[in-house]
């Protein structure tokens, strides 16, 4: 009896140190982060059941925007911007009789075209975003729910004539769930407009400009990107896809953020903080599957073995022609708003953006995503920059 514990106890102690072999080889291929730039950040936000990373991303951009240039900090309101914006965007639905698509997402353009033609409002001037339906947090499924059929039932309507009602009807909807756009508040002892708060930031918005990189539009000339959430038609600067990256590591170097917009629908985006464009054939041998194992896995399984590679996980190399495919295809897609912030390496050297989410402190890192370089080159759709922030001679190219 007491040989077969003893043996019992070898058995479990060999099973323990296994098991903690493979934890310590886990640990180390998990990334350790270097900062290599950081620029200063307002809070982490949560857009918690609501499309409006744009927003909360964009705005993000705009508070960093201040803080460098009147060192002011400043937390500005989702809630305004998505209350104009979905007014203007039902009323170009109707217009076109429904053949535009009326959703909750939207793009980088949205915030600053609505920031120029109605100001803007801190956090503080409107209800909390969730509050009017005795929510915590935003939560638009009701909403939505809601808004979407009278906007399809408008749009659709066979009557020859329609009346004005419908507008200040679907505002009283948006209002209900939003709050009302305030037309005057106080903000810390002085009264202002919407348009007066803007102008008070210190941020001249004509300075904004949107980047992307295609292939089907000649470079260094404007075109709107074919998403449907760029429902405006806003215009992007074309680039090539290395200059793309220069202007982001350019504007880094020189103290300003970027608003990306990309497509976060990969294996590589995991929900701990990582975004890695994986090579997955190469990633088949280091995992010991073969391509004919690696197709039987679930997606779940898939994910769980990329993720346990760590820092030796390979990554394509994105090309121009990479990105125009995936575009083309539609495996770029237009997933996402988050705000770079930041550069790192990991213990290996790879280099990544540090990019601030709006999915609360959620994460191994609090709030923050690492994204290689790699998978931001082949990922973006397109971004939103200070003008001052591209290179000179890349300006020079678009006339800027």
């Amino acid at each position: 009896m007491k040989k077969l514990l003893s043996l019992a106890l070898l058995a479990m102690m060999a099973m323990g140190a296994h098991a903690q072999e493979q934890k310590d080889s886990a640990d180390s291929k998990k990334p350790v982060f270097t900062t290599i730039k950081e620029l200063p950040i307002t809070s982490i936000k949560d857009q918690n059941r609501s499309g409006t990373c744009w927003a909360y991303s964009t705005l993000s951009f705009f508070e960093s925007e201040i803080l460098k240039k009147t060192g002011k900090t400043y937390d500005l309101c989702e809630m305004f911007i998505a209350n104009k914006d979905y007014m203007e965007r039902a009323e170009l639905t109707v217009r076109m009789h429904g053949d535009s698509q009326f959703s909750q997402g939207g793009s980088a353009g949205d915030v600053l075209i609505i920031m120029k033609n109605h100001g803007i409002v801190p956090e503080t001037a409107m209800p909390l975003p969730g509050t009017m339906q005795g929510d915590s947090l935003a939560n638009f499924n009701e909403f939505f729910s809601v808004m979407e059929p009278f906007v399809d039932a408008v749009a659709k309507n066979k009557a020859k004539k329609i009346s004005s009602q419908w507008k200040p009807a679907l505002q009283g909807i948006i209002d209900a769930y939003l709050g009302k756009c305030p037309e005057t508040f106080t903000y810390e002892g002085k009264t202002y407009t919407p348009k007066s708060f803007m102008q008070s930031l210190g941020i001249n918005l004509d300075d904004y400009v949107s980047i992307t990189s295609y292939t089907h539009h000649p470079f260094y000339t404007k075109f709107a990107v074919e998403v449907q959430d760029n429902w405006r038609w806003d215009q992007s600067y074309n680039v090539p896809m290395d200059e793309m990256m220069r202007i982001i590591d350019n504007a880094l170097d020189n103290g300003y953020t970027i608003a990306w917009g990309g497509d976060v629908s990969e294996e590589g985006f995991t929900r701990k903080g990582l975004g890695i464009l994986y090579d997955t054939k190469k990633a088949q041998s280091l995992t010991g599957s073969d391509a004919a194992r690696w197709l039987k896995l679930k997606d779940a399984e898939k994910k769980e073995k990329l993720a346990s590679l760590g820092i030796d996980a390979p990554e394509i190399q994105p090309t121009q022609e990479y990105r125009q495919q995936g575009f083309d295809n539609w495996e770029l897609t237009d997933d996402h708003g988050m705000h770079i912030y930041g550069l790192a390496k990991d213990q290996n050297g790879r280099e990544y953006y540090m990019v601030k989410n709006s999915w609360g402190e959620y994460g191994d890192y609090k709030g923050t995503w690492y994204m290689t370089k790699a998978f931001v080159a082949g990922k973006t759709m397109d971004f939103l920059v200070n003008k001052n922030a591209i290179p000179k001679d890349i300006r020079k190219k678009l006339g800027l």
